[in-house]
């Protein structure tokens, strides 16, 4: 394996500006989705609402991100990807001011739906444009660079929300967030639209009249034609999605309560868990474009579910009394974890470009917004079990993970539909 790189060399720099460009929306995209998680129990002394409510006001984000892939993947095939990767950027920067400036939870959830509706449309489009802008053999390593801003975000995230929202407050953080929509400007400018969307753009008159395959592909197809594998896709990204938020949306807290710890402490496990998850995403492309995607999920899901069942069963006497140990498992988790970034790669193979960011909206965001329940899944494991019965739900999602993604084809490597 030739190294880790999130730039292959044979990129040119108006591509490299386009990928860095989406990087930074898919940032952005991961840290308002976190920074809420770790917000909330400020959020709900401000509204004065217990825990149940707590987790919907986490939740209906999650919930509306799959209506807006399903909605903003069919635009963008429809319309291109650069003005609705633009659209949906300038959305969810609205729906965080007005998420900082509701009064009431009723407004609350209404600027967490348009927030939830743009993020939903910005992942599928951006990780379709990558997708058809590169070489086969490097789709794996840019997915993995788009998608390595997810612990970014989540790092900045977790700073702002232990280390400056309780000096400024929820509202001005939040309200300062939506400085992201001049991001939508610097994508209007200097984003490249997909070569590939505009050779099929050019050339639907031709197919037309040729009834070729490709002819009236619609996202009423996918349905009928790319309907199986389109399940099989919703349930891989459903269990490994799960994985993820199942451990995020409720350990910062539980840490904190059960525990005992600061919450510098708290936001320290998330960084090492997001240092983990960067390199193990850069890793993870090189190792998808050289073995195959089903072999790279695999490995990966394994080891985050040995890391995550060692935390399980022992996490009180590692985090009192084996500090280096304890820390070398959260950055095992991550590293792990870094195998989201290849939903990307995996997704776009799957599906041709008439229906592309469709079917990866649908897929990847109906599979996130499934998580609006992964709060309450935990929350009743935790009444069991406590932090160890927590813990084995994502635990469990991962070995899901490792043997579901073998009912995929593995298209490493092949020339995009």
């Amino acid at each position: 394996m030739a190294g880790v790189s999130f730039f292959p060399g044979s990129a040119d720099p108006v591509f490299r500006r386009t990928a860095l460009l989406c990087w930074f929306g898919w940032v952005f995209d991961f840290f308002d989705l976190i920074l809420i998680a770790f917000l909330i129990p400020t959020i709900e002394q401000s509204f004065h609402t217990g825990h149940e409510v707590g987790a919907w006001l986490v939740g209906v984000g999650l919930g509306a991100s799959g209506l807006g892939g399903i909605v903003f993947g069919a635009l963008a095939d429809r319309y291109g990807r650069k003005p609705i990767l633009t659209v949906t950027v300038l959305l969810f920067s609205i729906g965080m001011l007005l998420t900082g400036a509701s009064q009431t939870i009723t407004q609350f959830l209404i600027a967490r739906f348009i927030t939830g509706i743009g993020l939903g449309g910005e992942w599928a489009v951006g990780h379709a444009l990558i997708a058809e802008s590169v070489p086969a053999n490097e789709r794996a390593r840019w997915s993995a660079f788009l998608q390595s801003g997810e612990p970014v975000g989540v790092a900045i995230a977790a700073v702002v929300g232990f280390s400056i929202a309780p000096v400024v407050g929820w509202r001005t953080v939040i309200m300062a967030s939506s400085l992201t929509g001049f991001l939508a400007l610097a994508f209007r400018k200097w984003l490249q639209e997909s070569p590939r969307w505009l050779n099929r753009k050019l050339n639907q008159g031709n197919e037309a009249n040729q009834n070729t395959d490709l002819q009236g592909l619609t996202p009423s197809v996918f349905l009928s034609k790319y309907g199986w594998v389109t399940f099989l896709a919703f349930i891989l990204a459903v269990f490994k999605l799960g994985t993820y938020w199942t451990c995020y949306t409720w350990l910062p807290r539980f840490i904190s309560e059960s525990f005992g710890a600061k919450l510098n402490q708290s936001a320290l496990w998330i960084l090492s868990g997001q240092v983990g998850q960067y390199v193990g995403m850069g890793v993870f492309g090189n190792v998808a474009d050289r073995f195959g995607r089903r072999w790279a999920f695999s490995v990966f899901s394994v080891i985050t579910a040995l890391a995550l069942g060692c935390l399980a069963c022992f996490w009180s006497v590692l985090f009192n009394t084996m500090p280096v140990a304890f820390w070398t498992l959260i950055t095992i988790m991550g590293f792990g974890s870094g195998c989201t970034a290849g939903f990307g790669a995996l997704l776009s193979e799957l599906f041709p470009t008439g229906i592309r960011t469709f079917a990866m909206g649908s897929v990847y965001n109906a599979a996130r917004g499934v998580q609006l329940f992964s709060p309450v899944l935990v929350a009743q494991a935790v009444q069991v079990d406590g932090l160890r019965g927590g813990l084995l739900v994502p635990t469990g999602l991962a070995v899901l993970t490792a043997l579901w993604v073998w009912t995929l084809p593995d298209k490493k490597g092949q020339i995009l539909e």
